[in-house]
């Protein structure tokens, strides 16, 4: 379950997600406009609304053999009270553990049966939606959950429930709030933009302290207000029949009563007199971060449009004014970020910006000042408008490559506009938008007006905060040993009344249909230079997405220059032999395509999304970018900036630390992998372009690049296009270096590396396994399922999550290529459970291979086949199977092989698979948090004493007290 802490609900965002609810649209000529084609996409979607005032959107897209099924619920943070919020997020969590006629594990439990995508839900400040996509025979069960979870749920909710999910939520403040950089930022701004008694004023998650004082009562009434028929959407989307869904929908929803009249909240946008400069001394930060945040406007306001197109002007691309002066000029940072965000009563327009190390936040709020000043001047041009405007219809369409997205979107419209179909004005605003209006907003709600900032900085260098700026009121949760319960357990049986109900509501529906899983039709084909070219053709979406894989990456790299890659995809991407940065950026937008050059440790990649109209100009502007680079010095020097900021902030987040430390450990310190793609401060420094262009000379080989192409563009049409690249493109005799292949652990071992002050605990546990070609990877996969690859239907979750309580989530799974990946098991737990949850995660482990029962094989056998039918609905799902076809050499026919061994296997293969390739006494158990605290206890693992990666911490000397 995730939270929205800020409904991000930006014009383009709703405007272009929501027209997934929509007919499958004509491919646009080559001539039309944006305009025209937007507004010629017709809306195909009915509405209904029961007698408990329940309304159901349906939409019907029968591509894939799958439905996706969302109830949304229009309450979020905005409607609690002080001194009693978090309640809506709480429920988020609560609705899927039990209920009277699904029992305990609920929805989460039965979509694992089902093959679901994995029932889940997120909450905002306005609204709390809960969603998932299942094989579309399986339609009825979900309509059926849905309505247990709407009126045969509160009854579950007992003390020693509610009490145990207090941990899971406070676990999930610490991940995402306490224990990161700049975590509290967002709470910091919202408590000095509105005032004490508006609904803003707090945070989406609530505070620690008003989750424990929440009485079972104060839980019972807040749901008995908000969560009823005639204050929810149910919408169904994907492939399934009209008539006998709605029959259902009355079947189980009708004799739901109806809840009292909700009257809905008044417009109260955020009214500031004098600016309030904030500042904070951050633990986790390495970077100092300058957040200005103005009073906006509420969601659908006329001018919400305009803030939108004045953000991205301002700040997306090497033209934008932020960029061309703080990144660029001043080299004051390497990312700036401006955007305009509408919640339901009051929204915001930001600036967000992490400087470089040592970089005074005045010097950084003079830079934007100035970058005003430019606007002001100069305003915004009819090519530029026109240049954000053609994002729009790529947007338009990205957005509907899901169900589950078009009914998520659809929800969202019909809560907040009461009209699934509003999203046709929505556009029209949007693309109405004059350069006078982007000026008009400009001048009204930033130019001279206060606003709030927050300054963030490490910990010791207050004097870079802003002039003026006073501390920040921060609650810092303290670690206390032996608190909130460390032997918290969750009775296995729970009294309650059950509601009563017209018919027996405790017999699941059976299955539809069986659907038929599809399988794509791949084309392939060789050209002369080595080039090998796989696609598939759907025309569902007038989209094409691409990639070019080419092999090399980190692997092609020594350890003195690890990085190299990195830089050289961040390199091509900034302009070619004859187009600047801010030409090619131009070009490219105006296509309305995106295209992202990235490396990582076993090849650079080339992403590509386009109009189908535009693919071949598109294609074009590529061959550009990978076969005539510019080798801009000055491009060069900003991409080792900005990689060494990220090197930074990666020295502070739990999280990275941990990854980093893990491939260190995994790998060997002598081993190519043990680094990170990126590189770091020691290798960064010897890296020159000379070294950049000596890989590209070497490595940038089209036989050893993989073209795949999913969407609507025709084999011939990209066989032809790719041809235009033979001869301008040799290829290269090269080979790739062999790589050492690390050894498995013969004995476990305890690694610590200490974050003073850590609120929580990362956990890394695993070693090297195999590869993704071994013929035991995909088996093992099937068997780590029940262990930890099964969401909340693992063992690991049930256990530590939905047990004990000590941790949002976590999860098992094997990686791999070609070479051999790891087995890793990661969570963060929190601090004080530390060797516990160590300790409980060896004991699943041990148990798993005699524990595996009968029914556990049923369940996986179940989810693995059902959930075929929904594993090539998107265009990265059909992009995935293209790139292991080409880099392995599978064919099409994988999907049904895999299917036959999820057929065939046994317990006793499980349980085999089990021991040789989950054994908790060959690995390394890594442990990233608060040492002087945690580490001593760790011992008691039985793997002997813990091993302290970073010693030199001050800390270090009262950790073996």
């Amino acid at each position: 379950m995730t939270t929205s802490s800020l409904l991000k609900f930006s014009t383009l965002l709703i405007g272009a997600s929501l027209l997934g609810a929509c007919t499958k649209p004509e491919q646009p000529s080559a001539n039309n406009s944006t305009e025209q084609s937007a507004q010629e996409f017709v809306l195909n979607y009915e509405k209904i609304t029961l007698d408990n005032g329940l309304e159901v959107v349906l939409h019907q897209d029968k591509s894939d053999p799958v439905t996706a099924v969302a109830l949304t619920f229009h309450v979020g943070s905005a409607r609690e009270i002080e001194g009693r919020t978090g309640f809506a997020h709480l429920f988020e969590h609560l609705l899927f553990l039990e209920s009277e006629n699904l029992g305990k594990g609920g929805l989460d439990k039965m979509s694992s049966r089902i093959g679901g995508s994995g029932a889940n839900g997120s909450t905002s400040r306005d609204r709390t939606n809960y969603f998932q996509t299942v094989p579309n025979d399986a339609l009825e069960k979900m309509i059926w959950a849905e309505a247990d979870k709407l009126g045969f749920f509160i009854n579950t909710v007992t003390d020693a429930v509610l009490s145990k999910e207090k941990q899971v939520v406070k676990n999930e403040k610490r991940q995402s709030y306490d224990n990161r950089p700049y975590g509290h930022a967002n709470y910091v701004v919202d408590k000095n933009l509105y005032p004490e008694d508006h609904p803003y004023n707090w945070q989406v998650i609530g505070s620690l302290e008003d989750l424990q004082n929440a009485t079972l009562q104060d839980v019972k009434d807040f749901y008995k207000k908000w969560y009823v028929p005639n204050n929810a959407t149910l919408v169904i989307a994907g492939d399934f029949d009209a008539e006998q869904a709605k029959a259902w929908v009355h079947k189980y929803f009708d004799e739901i009563p109806r809840g009292e009249e909700i009257k809905p909240l008044v417009d109260k946008p955020a009214v500031l007199t004098d600016s309030k400069l904030r500042m904070y001394e951050d633990n986790f930060a390495q970077l100092p971060e300058l957040r200005m945040v103005w009073p906006g406007v509420d969601l659908f306001h006329n001018d919400a449009y305009a803030l939108d197109v004045l953000s991205q002007y301002l700040s997306e691309g090497k033209v934008a004014p932020l960029n061309k002066i703080l990144i660029d000029d001043k080299a004051l940072t390497s990312n700036i970020s401006m955007y305009s965000s509408n919640s339901e009563i009051a929204g915001e327009i930001s600036i967000i910006t992490r400087a470089y190390p040592g970089t005074d936040l005045d010097d950084v709020k003079l830079a934007i000042e100035e970058a005003f000043t430019e606007f002001e001047e100069n305003g915004i041009s009819d090519e530029d408008l026109a240049r954000i405007k053609a994002g729009i219809e790529a947007s338009f369409y990205n957005r509907l490559s899901s169900v589950l997205g078009k009914a998520f979107h659809l929800a969202q419209y019909n809560i907040f506009a009461d009209d699934p179909g509003y999203v046709n004005e929505e556009i029209k605003k949007f693309l109405a938008v004059s350069k006078d209006d982007v000026m008009r907003v400009y001048r009204q709600y930033i130019k001279d007006k206060a606003f709030v900032s927050t300054s963030f900085v490490p910990k010791g260098q207050g004097e870079l905060a802003l002039e003026g700026a006073s501390p920040a009121n921060v609650v810092e949760e303290a670690i206390v040993a032996n608190a909130e319960g460390e032997t918290f357990e969750l009775p296995a049986d729970t009294e309650y009344v059950k509601t009563p109900s017209s018919f027996d509501r405790s017999i699941e529906p059976a299955y539809g249909e069986t659907p038929t899983p599809p399988v794509p039709e791949v084309w392939h084909t060789e050209l002369s230079n080595g080039l090998t070219l796989y696609g598939i053709e759907n025309d569902e979406l007038p989209l094409v997405e691409f990639t070019l894989q080419i092999d090399g990456g980190l692997s092609a790299e020594s350890m003195e220059t690890a990085g190299v890659a990195n830089l050289l995809a961040m390199v091509l991407e900034k302009g070619t032999a004859t187009k600047t940065p801010e030409e090619l950026e131009s070009a490219l937008a105006m296509l309305g395509a995106s295209i992202d050059i990235s490396a990582n440790r076993e090849s650079i990649v080339v992403y590509g999304n386009t109009l189908s109209k535009n693919y071949q100009s598109t294609l074009a502007l590529v061959k550009e970018m990978l076969l005539s680079p510019r080798w801009d010095e000055k491009e060069f020097t900003l991409a080792k900036q900005s990689t060494l900021s990220t090197i930074a902030q990666q020295k502070a987040n739990p999280n990275n630390i941990a990854d980093n430390a893990f491939a260190a450990l995994l790998y060997g310190k002598d081993h190519i992998f043990s680094l990170n793609p990126m590189g770091n401060e020691s290798t960064l420094s010897n890296i020159t372009m000379d070294d950049l262009k000596a890989y590209y000379a070497k490595y940038i080989a089209p036989n050893l690049t993989h073209v795949h192409v999913v969407g609507a563009v025709s084999s011939e049409t990209v066989i032809e296009t790719m041809k235009g690249w033979v001869e301008g493109w040799p290829k290269k005799a090269v080979s790739l270096p062999e790589l050492k292949v690390a050894n498995t652990p013969e004995t476990s071992k305890v690694y610590f590396y200490d974050v003073p002050g850590a609120k929580q605990s990362v956990l890394r546990f695993g070693y090297l396994a195999m590869a993704e070609t071994d013929e035991d990877f995909y088996p093992a996969t099937v068997m780590n399922y029940k262990l930890g690859g099964g969401g909340f239907a693992s063992r690991l979750t049930q256990s530590l999550r939905e047990g004990k309580g000590y941790t949002y989530g976590i999860r098992s799974a094997f990686s791999g290529s070609d070479i051999p990946g790891p087995f890793i098991i990661g969570s963060s737990v929190r601090t004080n459970v530390t060797f516990e949850s160590a300790a409980l995660v060896k004991d699943i482990l041990t148990l798993y291979p005699d524990t595996f029962s009968e029914e556990d094989l049923v369940n996986t056998k179940s989810f693995f086949l059902k959930s075929a039918a929904r594993q090539f609905e998107t265009a990265n799902a059909k992009l995935s199977l293209l790139q292991k076809m080409s880099r392995y050499g599978w064919q099409a026919d994988i999907v049904q092989t895999r299917q036959n061994i999820v057929q065939d296997i046994t317990i006793e293969d499980i349980q085999q698979l089990a021991t040789t390739y989950a054994n908790p006494d060959k690995m390394i158990w890594l442990v990233v948090g608060d040492a002087k605290t945690q580490l001593p206890r760790l011992a008691k693992l039985g793997f002997g004493e813990p091993i302290l990666l970073n010693a030199d911490n001050a800390s270090m000397s009262s950790s073996k007290e």
